[in-house]
């Protein structure tokens, strides 16, 4: 992580001839939004004096109240490699602020960073490293997006089969050249469906670093005629796009997750995180899939999760436990897909598993095989639940989970439900190709 002064900014923006600073936010839905300004502003802003009108992006204040600051963290200060060399382009991720100088609570980053600040009384560190899906499709002779492909590759397959190859490479450079590790990218299951990871981080440098992802996935792709999409779903009767989030707690740079005398490998702190978050997990989902289409993911066939259960041998249930070495072992949530906000997805992923080992809360037993093979009589003896089936289940899981709601706060939490119940009414007003084809010759 970088570790800026005031002075460092001045001076990198004079040494490297910057001509735009980005002061970049995300709002309640994971978008993220910006205000530039010249070099002769930076001075301002470096001062907290940006203003901007929250009244303007959805879900942030009333018309009341609206006057809002940009308060830039200067250890996000990176320069954008695909700007010109001359007049370069910066960006500053900030946190938001009102007019009377007090924190905005309704924040996406301050609550990651409030939630944070609980695990850091513990004595905890939260890492985590995500991994984000995401199709590159055609674009249209008026450059807008379509879900046309030539390709036809699956699974790590190469080039010539991989036809976003060379614009997944150009990704990862670029990615590089901003300070990102990455340990791997390839392509994924479905036809222009793709891969790219990156070195898990603690949690804040890791949301900062999803929206950063995006930003550069979608900007290469169009450099390269194509677009990305993190939309889970695009398309049916194949796979959708996750975001799996590989989590750790450390005490002292040590993994408390490990327990090398456990059969599993695993701490009792950690069969609490697990429980925890089993325990929220149906409140969990409204945020950490948050739109109508996260869940047509959520089906059976296509590797993504249906069923709420644990497992460190198979890959079928909600949360696995990858095979690694002490300092390694993580618990991997399967659901998250990269519609989410990141801020909101660890915050509240960080909060039910810290309610887990506070509340000293076990899991059920690990299931071994394969869920999707087991009759639903066998399921329902396990006591294996599943997973909302829709985003307007989803928010009613949340309505009832006064904790999940609590790590939101009453604000963004009604805003919340109220944007996303308005989403599934607009949705189920609509009439589908489906429903046409089905019905519309026979009845």
């Amino acid at each position: 992580m970088n570790n800026y002064t005031r002075e460092d900014i001045l001076k990198k923006v004079a040494d490297e001839d910057v001509g735009f600073i980005r002061l970049q936010f995300t709002d309640i839905f994971g978008t993220l939004k910006n205000v530039a300004v010249t070099v002769s502003q930076l001075e301002k802003a470096l001062d907290n004096n940006c203003m901007f009108d929250g009244s303007a992006i959805e879900g942030f204040a009333r018309v009341e109240d609206s006057d809002m600051y940009l308060y830039p963290d200067l250890n996000t200060f990176e320069i954008f490699p695909w700007r010109p060399q001359q007049g370069k382009v910066a960006r500053l991720i900030c946190d938001v602020y009102k007019a009377d100088g007090t924190v905005f609570k309704s924040d996406p980053r301050y609550i990651l960073k409030k939630v944070l600040a609980e695990a850091e009384t513990e004595g905890y560190e939260f890492n985590v490293g995500p991994e984000c899906e995401f199709f590159l499709f055609h674009t249209d002779d008026d450059g807008l997006p379509t879900t046309l492909t030539h390709e036809c590759a699956g699974y790590f397959d190469l080039g010539p089969l991989d036809l976003g190859e060379n614009a997944r490479r150009d990704m990862v450079l670029t990615l590089e050249d901003m300070g990102f590790e990455i340990e791997a990218s390839h392509h994924e299951m479905a036809p222009a469906q793709h891969e790219i990871d990156f070195k898990y981080d603690e949690a804040l440098t890791t949301a900062d670093n999803i929206m950063t992802f995006k930003l550069v996935v979608k900007t290469i792709a169009k450099r390269h005629g194509l677009h990305a999409t993190f939309m889970p779903k695009p398309k049916c009767g194949t796979h959708g796009s996750g975001m799996h989030l590989n989590m750790s707690l450390c005490r002292d740079g040590i993994n408390i997750f490990s327990d090398p005398k456990d059969e599993k490998g695993l701490s009792r702190e950690a069969y609490y995180f697990i429980g925890g978050i089993m325990k929220h997990m149906k409140a969990i989902s409204f945020i950490t899939n948050p739109i109508v289409n996260s869940y047509k993911r959520l089906v059976p066939g296509y590797e993504a999760p249906v069923y709420i259960a644990w497992s460190s041998k198979n890959r079928t249930p909600l949360i696995r436990i990858p095979a690694s070495k002490d300092r390694d072992v993580r618990v991997e949530l399967r659901s998250p897909d990269p519609s989410s906000n990141p801020y909101l997805a660890l915050a509240v992923c960080l909060a039910a598993g810290l309610d887990g080992i506070k509340n000293e809360i076990l899991p059920p037993e690990s299931i071994d095989c394969n869920i999707y093979e087991m009759t639903e009589e066998q399921r329902k003896e396990a006591r294996i639940d599943s997973l909302p089936g829709s985003l307007l289940e989803a928010a009613r899981e949340f309505e009832k989970d006064d904790f999940i709601k609590g790590v939101l706060g009453e604000d963004l939490a009604e805003k919340f439900v109220r944007a996303k119940t308005e989403e599934y009414k607009a949705y189920r007003g609509q009439v589908t190709d489906w429903e046409i084809e089905q019905y519309l010759h026979r009845i």
